[in-house]
């Protein structure tokens, strides 16, 4: 069973990185509640995507994901929200936690994954647990699912980072 313990000590670097105590506590209880809808034992079992094999850990994708942003942020000058942005950032993919199962030892696509992909059940979550709801349009606006929409200055850095760490990780492969 993964503890909220396991998943501070898995982000210790980024989540300090978040100013308010309060956001903090409530990126690690999203976390907390995916992992126990799905029931993972491990944090080392979910894995950053199914699109392409040996894609490695969800984690290290969220650690470089959040790792990229911050330093895009320490370049600018603009007002961008530091807290909201690594708060999106370690939370962008948390919906892929309930979008995966395991089954047979293997992890594939959920039922409800075939219904909901991970932008939306992540946002779904992280509005159920409290979040404020620039937080949860950047989870929401970090993939295809936001291309419609006007992305915050946030939810913009995210979306690039990913896409930059998952071309690089599929280019690899």
């Amino acid at each position: 069973m993964i503890e909220k313990s396991d998943i501070k000590e898995c982000f210790s670097k980024q989540l300090h990185w978040i100013k308010d105590l309060d956001l903090q506590d409530m990126v690690v209880e999203v976390w907390k509640k995916a992992i126990d809808i799905r029931g993972w034992n491990s944090l080392d079992e979910i894995p950053f995507t199914l699109l392409f094999e040996n894609s490695g850990l969800l984690t290290e994708h969220t650690k470089r994901i959040t790792t990229l942003a911050k330093a895009i942020y320490d370049q600018r000058d603009e007002d961008i929200n530091l807290d909201y942005l690594i708060a999106g950032a370690l939370l962008h993919d948390v919906g892929k936690i309930v979008e995966y199962e395991k089954k047979s030892g293997k992890v594939v696509k959920s039922k409800y994954g075939e219904i909901f992909r991970h932008p939306v059940s992540g946002s779904k979550l992280a509005w159920q647990v409290g979040l404020p709801d620039e937080v949860v349009h950047i989870i929401y606006a970090h993939s295809h699912e936001g291309d419609k929409t006007k992305r915050s200055p946030e939810a913009i850095i995210v979306n690039h980072c990913d896409f930059i760490d998952f071309q690089i990780k599929k280019s690899m492969v």
